[in-house]
C-alpha cells in the first residue's frame, strides 16, 4: 500500500467515526467486518481524495454518506446486526452511493427539503446522515396530524413516513390517501418492516414512489424523488 493509499484509508477512517456515533455501533462495525473493513475503508478512499474545487467536495460528500448507510445497515432496529443480509447491504453502501450520486443529483440534493414522519426519528439517524452529507434539509413529524400540518405549511420535495403509528397500524396508508386526496402529490416513500413484492405493489397502487426496509434502497428512492426522475427499476 502506498502512502497515498495510506492517506486516502485513514481519511475514509476518519469520516467513518464522525458519523458513528454510537461506540457501541463502532466496536461491533470494526469486530465484525474483520477483514471485509480493509476493502470497505478502501471503497471509501476511491471516493475520497485530496484535492480542490467542486469534484473533492462531492467526493467527499459521498464518502460521509457511504459511511452513514453502513452503519444504518447494521444498527436496523429488530434486526441482528450479525444477519448475513445486514452486512451485505453495508457492504454495498459505497457502491449504491457511487452509483447513485452525481452531480446533478448533488446539486439538487443541496436544494431538497424532505418531510420524515414517524414516531421514532431516533431509528433513523443514519439514514438522514447519509442524506444530509449531500445537503439534504429534514422536517421531522411524529404523528399524521402534525405531517398535515407542516404540509400545509410548506413545499416538501419528499415525504418518508414509517407505517405504523399507534393506535394506527397502517398510518403511512393513511397520510398517503389524505395526501392524495387534497391533490398533493409529493413523491411518498414508505420506509417501514417489509420490502415484499405484494407491499411494493400495493405502495405504488396507492401513489407512493415505493415501499423498502433497506436504507441503501431508501437512499436511492430518495434522491429520484427529489430529482423528480424516478428510476425504471422502481416502477
Amino acid at each position: 500500500m502506498s502512502v497515498d493509499d495510506i492517506v486516502k484509508l485513514i481519511d475514509a477512517i476518519t469520516k467513518l467515526l464522525s458519523v458513528l456515533v454510537y461506540p457501541a455501533v463502532l466496536l461491533f462495525f470494526l469486530i465484525r467486518f474483520g477483514r471485509d473493513l480493509s476493502e470497505f475503508f478502501s471503497g471509501l478512499g476511491e471516493l475520497s481524495f485530496k484535492g480542490a474545487g467542486f469534484e473533492a467536495s462531492l467526493k467527499r460528500k459521498q464518502a460521509e454518506a457511504a459511511a452513514a448507510l453502513a452503519a444504518a445497515a447494521i444498527s436496523k432496529p429488530g434486526e441482528s446486526p450479525n444477519s448475513e443480509a445486514a452486512v451485505q447491504e453495508a457492504k454495498a453502501a459505497v457502491t449504491v452511493v457511487s452509483e447513485a450520486v452525481n452531480p446533478r443529483i448533488a446539486k439538487r440534493a443541496s436544494r431538497a427539503r424532505v418531510l420524515w414522519v414517524d414516531d421514532r426519528p431516533s431509528n433513523n439517524i443514519y439514514e438522514r446522515q447519509a442524506l444530509e452529507a449531500l445537503g439534504v434539509s429534514f422536517d421531522l413529524a411524529t404523528s399524521t396530524e402534525e405531517a398535515l400540518n407542516k404540509i400545509e405549511r410548506r413545499r416538501f420535495d419528499a415525504i418518508i413516513s414509517d407505517m405504523g403509528r399507534p393506535p394506527d397500524a397502517q398510518a403511512g396508508y393513511t397520510l398517503l390517501d389524505k395526501l392524495r386526496a387534497m391533490g398533493n402529490q409529493t413523491p411518498f416513500i414508505i420506509y417501514a418492516g417489509s420490502k415484499l413484492p405484494e407491499h411494493i405493489a400495493e405502495a405504488r397502487r396507492r401513489g407512493a414512489v415505493g415501499c423498502t426496509n433497506s436504507a441503501n434502497d431508501l437512499f436511492e428512492l430518495v434522491l429520484f424523488a427529489i430529482s423528480r426522475k424516478v428510476d425504471k427499476k422502481w416502477g
